[in-house]
């Protein structure tokens, strides 16, 4: 499996030689470029997971692409005009041989209900574990973690405990646009040896980046 991370949560996962797209957000331009693109999965409605202008510029380069996602983000979808699949709850799906399966998780909290939404995070082909933005644990073993590092909802220490619960065998951040250059060098830095004393590898992807797990 290879991830190349576009920003913030936006990544591209090419897996069992298919070519799958993560929340597309505003914080990021680079993905509006790619092509073959197979699958886009869209966790929840907030700007920086799905951003209509990039989404409608990829399916443009992309027009044979699935896009997968919750009821809520759906009725963004229906007002922008684009074809999409509902997969929530504890949905299966499979993608022409990729197993996809939702899970379901509360959107952790920025201010008492302020940006609560729905929140669908994925499972791509029993390896890779993206939550959005939520601490769901899928209760069953995770090859690799995208892993919520910072942002106004999220604090280390949570972040940090929700992986140690997890126990995935690697994790790479995510979450992470808001950070500066040195932010990053230190957030990266605490988890990487907080996470390795877990057993944990910690991978610190940055943006523009690909990684092979």
């Amino acid at each position: 499996m290879q991830i190349t991370k576009y920003g913030q949560c936006c990544l591209l996962v090419e897996v069992a030689g298919k070519r799958i797209l993560t929340d597309p957000g505003k914080f990021s331009t680079s993905q509006n470029e790619v092509e073959n693109i197979d699958l886009i999965l869209i966790t929840h409605e907030h700007a920086d997971h799905l951003h209509s202008e990039s989404l409608q510029a990829m399916l443009e380069k992309n027009p044979n692409a699935i896009v997968m996602t919750n009821t809520s983000v759906g009725k963004v979808l229906t007002d922008l005009g684009v074809t999409f699949t509902v997969v929530e709850g504890r949905d299966t799906a499979d993608h022409e041989g990729i197993a996809i399966e939702a899970f379901d998780g509360e959107h952790v909290e920025i201010i008492d209900e302020y940006g609560i939404v729905q929140n669908t995070g994925y499972f791509i082909n029993n390896e890779l574990f993206y939550p959005g933005d939520a601490y769901t644990n899928p209760e069953k073993p995770v090859r690799v973690l995208a892993l919520p590092v910072a942002g106004p909802w999220c604090k280390a220490s949570d972040a940090i405990r929700y992986a140690k619960e997890v126990k995935p065998e690697k994790a790479f951040p995510i979450h992470d646009a808001v950070l500066s250059e040195a932010g990053i060098a230190l957030t990266h830095g605490l988890f990487a040896g907080q996470l390795d004393e877990a057993g944990i590898e910690f991978v610190p992807l940055l943006n523009d980046e690909t990684t092979k797990f």
